[in-house]
């Protein structure tokens, strides 16, 4: 995907959006003010794009914390299940690319980063599922550590038996109830 620039009512809708989500779900982002989210979130339009490459996947785009050290606004992936325009992919590249049928279209990491976001890590998933229940009937693939990549794993988390499941699996591997969960700091 090529950053493109949103239009002005693309702008207009997706802030709108946002908004009504970020006033919907308070508990995510208790003390914080919309206006100055959005005073950032109009002042990078490279960010917008992203968000909106976000929503338009599934993922359902809210403010879940704030960077402590450079004061920016965190947005996570909240949509109940792994978002689903972004399932049945490959951990990365290099597990697209060593498969040698029935590829997929793409790999989650590249993905990723067409999209201008982050794939989440352990800690941060783990951080989002003390919000509230993620992916309990499906699946995200989560950064995984170089020592376990260079291994040929890649690591996946879920939610089951009222907790979270961190797991491995081949990086070629692929299913279409397993996508990857994204932030963008803002």
């Amino acid at each position: 995907m090529e950053k493109q620039m949103l239009t002005r009512d693309q702008v207009n809708d997706l802030v709108g959006l946002l908004k009504a989500r970020f006033g919907k779900n308070r508990e995510r982002h208790d003390g914080m003010a919309w206006q100055e989210v959005e005073v950032r979130l109009l002042a990078d339009p490279g960010k917008l794009w992203s968000l909106s490459q976000m929503e338009a996947t599934g993922g359902e785009p809210d403010v879940t914390g704030v960077d402590r050290e450079t004061g920016e606004f965190i947005f996570t992936d909240c949509s109940p299940e792994s978002p689903a325009g972004r399932r049945s992919l490959c951990y990365d590249r290099e597990g697209l690319e060593s498969r040698k049928e029935f590829k997929p279209a793409n790999n989650a990491m590249d993905l990723a980063a067409a999209m201008g976001i982050d794939m989440l890590t352990e800690e941060q998933y783990r951080a989002l599922q003390q919000m509230e229940t993620f992916d309990s009937k499906t699946s995200s693939w989560i950064r995984t550590p170089d020592s376990i990549r260079s291994l040929g794993g890649a690591l996946f988390a879920d939610f089951r038996y009222g907790r979270v499941f961190i797991y491995h699996n081949s990086a070629p591997s692929y299913y279409n109830s397993r996508g990857f969960r994204g932030c963008l700091k803002v």
